[in-house]
């Protein structure tokens, strides 16, 4: 039997982050974890490629065009719920989005958006509150995974 896992371990790769600027009190917490995770694994800046994009709507474009320049791509952002239905509009878009993208691509993109009913949850889910920990440093080891993992593939 063959078993094939991805490692974190790796660090020979450049990685794009796609951040929101939306909710940028939440998403540059992710932001922070993300890139703080990374470097503990070895990355150095030159290897880590930020986007800003407006907010979450835009991950998919702004993560499709980052995947032209890099190994892999986590996508941060924070929606938060509202009194409108406009949360489950763009909470669909982003999912199905970055959905598209794993499945049509080659190269690993990795879900880091909150997706909160209020604000105190979104605050425990990026470190600020709570001991739910930094969701975008699990996304920065998600992706070292993936990658990791499709390259092993990549060899069979």
């Amino acid at each position: 039997m063959n078993i094939i896992q991805g490692s974190t371990d790796d660090h020979h790769f450049t990685v794009g982050i796609a951040v929101t600027k939306w909710n940028s009190f939440i998403t540059d917490e992710l932001l922070d974890g993300a890139i703080d995770t990374l470097r503990s694994k070895g990355f150095s800046d030159a290897q880590i490629i930020v986007a800003r994009c407006p907010g979450a709507y835009e991950l998919p474009y702004t993560a499709h065009k980052l995947l032209d320049h890099v190994d892999g791509v986590i996508t941060l952002g924070a929606v938060i719920r509202g009194d409108t239905p406009h949360f489950d509009y763009v909470c669909d878009a982003v999912n199905h989005g970055v959905t598209d993208l794993n499945l049509k691509g080659n190269k690993p993109v990795v879900f880091g958006v909150l997706t909160t009913d209020n604000v105190a949850q979104a605050q425990e889910r990026c470190g600020l509150k709570g001991e739910k920990g930094n969701k975008g440093a699990e996304a920065a080891l998600a992706l070292l995974e993936m990658i990791s993992l499709t390259e092993q593939l990549e060899e069979l």
